[in-house]
């Protein structure tokens, strides 16, 4: 562990214990060169969520890296910056509240379709054709054809309600 004031790499800890909460180590440490004390908390990675790939890997879930993706389907629509984090905090929230840590990529991608095609059907499409890697064309209308049916059958459904 490195010293944060003067960076050096000699520290030695001073004291151990759990956090209040439990699921952590809180070490003291002292720098061997500068003597600042400071202290440090670990705790286990399979803590922290983790998103496996489509090629097997696992990496740590990046929040950043989930809003980028919503917000270049949304880009130009007309959804708010509230709005994007308000969907990116509650797909961050499902994934949080599993049992499992390790989420596939494949459930993120679909959290975000389900919440994207209440949002903004453009947005919607615009994230599926990238999801779904769409190679033909026709995959591309088969989508919109099932987004336009369902526009469709909510008009009739409100229509038949008045």
């Amino acid at each position: 562990m490195n010293c944060p004031d003067c960076g050096n790499e000699r520290t030695r800890v001073v004291d151990t214990g759990t956090s209040a909460d439990g699921t952590s180590v809180r070490r003291r440490r002292e720098c061997q060169h500068c003597s600042l004390r400071f202290t440090t908390y670990e705790r286990p990675e399979w803590e922290s969520l983790q998103v496996k790939k489509r090629d097997g890997t696992i990496e740590p879930f990046d929040r950043q890296k989930l809003r980028a993706g919503i917000e270049r389907a949304v880009e130009k629509r007309g959804v708010t910056e509230t709005a994007v984090t308000t969907l990116v905090d509650d797909i961050e929230s499902e994934l949080q509240g599993r049992e499992a840590r390790i989420v596939p990529s494949s459930r993120i991608g679909e959290l975000v379709s389900e919440n994207l095609r209440t949002l903004d059907k453009v947005a919607y499409i615009r994230f599926v054709s990238v999801y779904k890697a769409f190679s033909e064309p026709q995959e591309f209308l088969n989508e919109l054809d099932a987004v336009l049916d369902a526009e469709l059958d909510d008009f009739e459904a409100s229509n038949k309600s008045q």
